[in-house]
C-alpha cells in the first residue's frame, strides 16, 4: 500500500509539473476598445502597465480595437505609438477589426507594425468570451 502511494504522489507530481510548463497563464483578458477618446486610451495603458506589474507572464492580454478606436492604431493619429511598442514586446497583442477598416478606408499600412488582424472585432471578443477569458470594455 505504502509503494501504491508513493507511485500515485510521483504520478502526481510529473502531471502538475506538465501543466505548469505548458506555458499557459493563469490569466486571460480580452480588452475592447471602440474609442477615440485619448484620455481612455491613456486609461487603458495605465492598465496595461498595472496588469503587467502585478502579475507578469501570468497574464495574456488582447486588446480588440475596431469602430473609431481605430485611431488608436494609426501611425498618424495615436498618442500611444512607444508604450503600444513596448506592450507588445511584453506579449500584449493589439489586434484591429479588418470590418472597420474596411468601412472607414483604413489601409493596413496606415496602422502601427504592432497590428494584428481579426475578420471581425465583436466577433473576437466572443471568441475569446467562449474560450473562458475575461472581458473588459473601456
Amino acid at each position: 500500500m505504502k509503494q501504491l502511494t508513493i507511485l500515485a504522489f510521483l504520478l502526481l507530481s510529473v502531471f502538475t509539473s506538465a501543466i505548469a510548463q505548458t506555458g499557459e497563464p493563469k490569466h486571460k483578458l480580452v480588452m475592447q476598445l471602440n474609442t477615440s477618446d485619448t484620455l481612455i486610451w491613456k486609461g487603458l495603458m495605465n492598465n496595461l502597465k498595472n496588469l503587467k506589474a502585478g502579475w507578469g507572464d501570468s497574464v495574456k492580454v488582447e486588446v480588440v480595437v475596431h469602430g473609431p478606436g481605430v485611431q488608436f492604431m494609426m501611425k498618424d493619429k495615436t498618442t500611444q505609438a512607444d508604450k503600444i511598442a513596448q506592450f507588445k514586446k511584453m506579449g500584449i497583442d493589439f489586434v484591429v477589426c479588418e470590418n472597420t477598416l474596411r468601412e472607414r478606408k483604413v489601409s493596413k499600412d496606415q496602422l502601427l507594425p504592432e497590428a494584428g488582424f481579426v475578420k471581425m472585432g465583436v466577433g473576437e471578443i466572443i471568441l475569446k468570451q467562449e474560450a473562458g477569458w475575461s472581458y473588459i470594455k473601456l
